[in-house]
């Protein structure tokens, strides 16, 4: 598939959802974390379901989206999955799910600066809210 704007909202989260992950991962060991133990427990902090919904819940009241992210936000956000997430409510899990077909959006799209932008910017507000 070429015309990655066509694809549904759950093929984008699925890419999203490990493009996002890696990133963490990446950040995490730069931080100089590795234990694995540690590491995951860490990284739960920025991936999880909750974390990633209140991420996204941020970056809408800061408006800090185009237009053009919030429909593949949405996309994702209001596509019909059979699974849900372990430890999140129906709400949490769609709203995450939303947040990573954006990014899988972005990495399909080739706007590496854009994502990693985002990204940074969500490193950041995890790192404000837990010291």
């Amino acid at each position: 598939m070429r015309d990655y704007q066509q694809l549904n909202g759950l093929a984008l989260a699925y890419v999203g959802d490990a493009i996002y992950e890696i990133y963490i991962r990446d950040y995490l060991v730069e931080q100089g974390q590795t234990r694995p133990n540690k590491l995951h427990h860490m990284a739960t902090n920025y991936v999880s379901a909750k974390a990633q919904a209140s991420l996204m819940e941020e970056l809408l009241a800061a408006d800090l989206l185009t237009e053009e992210e919030i429909l593949f936000y949405k996309r994702g956000r209001n596509a019909k999955s059979h699974t849900t997430a372990k430890n999140a409510d129906v709400m949490t899990y769609r709203i995450s799910t939303g947040f990573e077909a954006l990014m899988g959006y972005l990495h399909l799209t080739k706007q590496q600066e854009r994502l990693e932008e985002l990204i940074a910017w969500c490193i950041e507000k995890v790192r404000e809210t837990n010291g």
